[in-house]
């Protein structure tokens, strides 16, 4: 009887395992991309040589180092707000120039007040759903005489940021407006702890309970000390944590796309660095909504005034960059609306 037992425990337990790789199995092969040749066609709108253009005035030395309250933040916030403008890429009804003031209070150690900034694209379909981009446009500022650029950290996402929203911008002039809304997020003072975002989320201007993801962009312009010998990668941190099929949908943009080796070592719930919990994305994710954290990794001139423009790979930036656009494209695009839940 207790070998019967047994043997039927077995078998429920095999069934079970065979339903979960089924479920698995049914999920990614459910994460097509129907419009291959035209997603192509806008991701390579993006290219190292307009990234390049950003990259260097957002690093350049006549911002200080962009602190957060100090002018040079203030005017590089202008500086991004104006790339919108020329692109005619809209701002929300409620803050028409495209700034959301967040005040001196809600900010640390008396910094001046300072601003988030957003742009938008509506939704073709479902205008009311909304899929955020987002990375932070702040920096050290000058410590002891020394300009801290912040070339990677984080010009790269700041000049990313905006290659990504002027491709769906040609691509919504050319008749392929998205079908959800997408909204370009960047953030201050994440560099003094998240407060922008997290002003962001207390206060947002589109509804959070409709937001189906956001994508977090913040250093994606170096190499890091454990990929010295292979280039071509790019961590991933936190798909998996709140949607099992956001996991899927950056991996099948991938291998679509791009061929990027996705290290999913510092996704880890023992990585003691705990990045998961260090960039905007959490903010959201602490709001239950699914977020992707695109980072590097820490290299020799990670939060030193060593962190300068000629130090940065643009071809891998522009590789990194098209693998965003992809993902965000299918998220956006999508019949189906991102599912929650982890399988």
């Amino acid at each position: 009887m207790k070998i019967l037992f047994a043997s039927v425990l077995l078998l429920v337990g095999s069934c079970a395992t065979i339903r979960h790789s089924e479920k698995i199995n049914n999920l990614k092969n459910s994460i097509t991309y129907k419009d291959e040749s035209i997603v192509t066609k806008y991701l390579n709108t993006i290219n190292k040589d307009d990234l390049k253009v950003h990259l260097k005035e957002v690093a350049s030395d006549k911002y200080n180092g962009r602190k957060t309250g100090e002018e040079g933040h203030n005017q590089v916030c202008n500086y991004i707000r104006n790339q919108y403008k020329y692109l005619n890429i809209s701002a929300p009804e409620s803050h028409p120039n495209y700034y959301q003031k967040v005040p001196k209070e809600a900010l640390p150690n008396d910094l001046n007040a300072s601003q988030n900034i957003i742009a938008f694209i509506e939704g073709s379909e479902f205008p009311e759903e909304y899929v955020y981009i987002s990375a932070h446009s702040d920096h050290e500022g000058v410590i002891n005489g020394e300009i801290y650029n912040g070339a990677d950290d984080n010009s790269s996402g700041t000049s990313a940021l905006l290659e990504i929203a002027e491709a769906f911008n040609i691509a919504a002039k050319d008749g392929y407006r998205p079908k959800r809304s997408i909204v370009f997020l960047h953030v201050t003072a994440e560099e003094v702890g998240l407060y922008g975002s997290k002003y962001y989320t207390e206060n947002p201007i589109f509804p959070l309970k409709n937001t189906i993801a956001t994508l977090n962009i913040d250093m994606i312009g170096r190499v890091d000390y454990r990929h010295k010998d292979n280039e071509n990668y790019l961590y991933l941190i936190g798909a998996d944590k709140i949607s099992t099929e956001l996991h899927f949908i950056a991996q099948k943009a991938n291998s679509t796309f791009i061929g990027l080796n996705l290290d999913y070592t510092y996704n880890k719930d023992t990585d003691p660095n705990r990045y998961y919990y260090r960039s905007d994305h959490y903010n959201f994710a602490s709001q239950g909504i699914p977020v992707i954290f695109f980072f590097n990794g820490e290299h020799e001139d990670y939060t030193k005034p060593t962190d300068t423009e000629d130090k940065i790979n643009y071809t891998l930036l522009e590789k990194r960059t098209k693998l965003v656009f992809a993902t965000a494209w299918y998220l956006a695009n999508s019949k189906t609306r991102l599912q929650k839940g982890i399988l």
